[in-house]
């Protein structure tokens, strides 16, 4: 492939990148957790650039390091373009949302005490739980694509998402869980 040719392809994915993860980032309501189906539908079904199995592992790569939960994004676009394509990726799904969200408390400092705002506030609620629901479940059926052991993958998602729900324990007893689990059953 020429220079040029390869300049182009570059191009068009981190267009693709931008404009993926600017829209993405639009509809993120409650967090970039609550889009994690619609980032590996992105990814994974409409542009190919990675299996579902790989999703699921970048994402358990964010969720380990500290920090914010979109640091999933970042390694997205590190998977697909590099360096540029980390960056572009990541301001895309943080430029939008930040300046709505900038905007969005603007307004309602203005119409604090208003009934009718209030009401959409608990109506996005729903909608948020929702969002997370369906992350957790596209994580959960990744992992058990790519499982040797589909089993182990579903009693691990769900005794997981109880050890969090039901305890004071900190997360970072399931991740060392699932490591210990994965390296002895998953070989």
């Amino acid at each position: 492939m020429d220079e040029e040719s390869r300049v182009n392809e570059d191009g068009d994915v981190l267009w693709q990148l931008a404009s993926g993860f600017a829209a993405i980032s639009m509809i993120a309501v409650g967090g970039g957790i609550a889009v994690v189906p619609e980032m590996n539908r992105l990814v994974v079904d409409v542009h190919g650039w990675m299996s579902n199995e790989r999703f699921a592992q970048l994402f358990a790569l964010a969720q380990a390091a500290p920090g914010p939960n979109v640091l999933v994004v970042g390694l997205i676009g590190w998977h697909v373009a590099g360096f540029t394509g980390m960056m572009v990726a990541t301001l895309a799904m943080t430029g939008p949302a930040g300046l709505f969200a900038y905007g969005f408390s603007r307004m309602r400092a203005r119409l604090a005490g208003a009934a009718w705002l209030r009401i959409i506030e608990r109506g996005l609620v729903p909608i948020a739980i929702g969002l997370i629901f369906s992350s957790g479940l596209i994580l959960a059926q990744a992992a058990a694509q790519g499982a040797k052991v589909a089993w182990l993958a579903v009693v691990l998602s769900v005794g997981s998402t109880l050890f969090v729900w039901r305890s004071d324990w900190s997360p970072l007893w399931v991740l060392g869980a699932g490591a210990v689990l994965g390296a002895l059953f998953l070989q």
